[in-house]
């Protein structure tokens, strides 16, 4: 695949708020000009160098906070990275916008996690019920999220769990140096090898969706060579009303999706059982990108 300047994340609702309904028309817009641009991306707009205005501040503890254990023994060594083209990953088909054909497939993703108890309540649902997740988390809020290593560690054994990186920081890289880009991921790579034993390679999802071919280049110079985006959202970027967020569910959990989740609100947490029925009703099958795409923490 080839690189692209910018990836168009789904826009959000037209039918639930006039704001949403703004957004659509935008989306539409953009779609027809053929730009490329941003929407209910990822802390909910776009940001040149700082996360949401809602969300904490993007000073990340340092590398010596939080000591973490080495690897379990049941996991591959940590493997040293490949660098290469930079590919962009939308859905199930990879790069195609338009999911496959009667798949049932769906790629559930779970980004950030600044608020303790929607993280807790992640991992809670991760192991009570057994659906694949992909979690890409921000070392940042590593405080948040290290409490919850021991139980997600069989998961992740076993392939039902999956981490990508975010950066450690969570702000956007474009406009920032090369140095600061590369240290960025880096320090989050750091901080997931030790404290969740594996690789988050080759999948890289960018800060509010934001990228360009310039800073695909330099990720995939280390290693991030897919460039984790989406086609479907929950929406929950911001806090929503749990029929808002059911209404984003119902419309986007279909077979074929790359699904935007995030651990930063509490109503996801009241809705888990609504995620689990419209999984049954609608007979999909939730995997990793692993299961999806071949990849392996192995090779990563």
């Amino acid at each position: 695949m080839r690189p692209r300047t910018f990836a168009i994340p789904v826009s959000a609702d037209r039918r639930i708020t006039a704001d949403l309904a703004q957004d659509r028309r935008r989306f539409l817009g953009v779609m027809a000009l053929g730009v490329l641009g941003l929407a209910a991306g990822c802390g909910g707009q776009q940001a040149a160098s700082s996360p949401t205005s809602g969300s904490p501040v993007a000073a990340g503890p340092s590398h010596t906070d939080n000591p973490s254990p080495a690897a379990p023994d049941s996991l591959p060594p940590i493997p040293k990275p490949r660098p290469g083209v930079a590919e962009l990953v939308n859905s199930t088909a990879g790069k195609e916008w338009e999911p496959p054909k009667n798949t049932k497939r769906i790629i559930l993703t779970v980004d950030d996690g600044y608020d303790a108890a929607t993280v807790a309540a992640y991992a809670d649902f991760a192991a009570r019920t057994g659906i694949p997740l992909t979690f890409n988390p921000n070392g940042t809020y590593q405080k948040i999220w290290n409490p919850h290593a021991d139980k997600l560690a069989p998961l992740i054994e076993k392939g039902q769990v999956q981490i990508g990186n975010h950066t450690f920081t969570h702000q956007s890289i474009v406009g920032r140096s090369e140095a600061a880009i590369r240290g960025d991921i880096e320090r989050n790579e750091e901080w997931i090898n030790k404290k969740f034993g594996i690789t988050s390679r080759p999948y890289f999802r960018p800060p509010f969706g934001t990228h360009n071919k310039e800073t695909d280049q330099i990720v995939a110079g280390i290693g991030f060579t897919k460039i984790l985006l989406w086609d479907g959202t929950l929406g929950d970027s911001k806090l929503l009303t749990p029929d808002k967020l059911l209404y984003f569910a119902n419309e986007y959990m279909t077979g074929g999706r790359i699904v935007l989740g995030h651990a930063n609100h509490p109503t996801i947490t009241h809705m888990f059982d609504k995620i689990e029925d419209l999984i049954k009703e609608r007979k999909l099958e939730p995997v990793t990108l692993d299961t999806m795409f071949g990849t392996s923490r192995a090779t990563g």
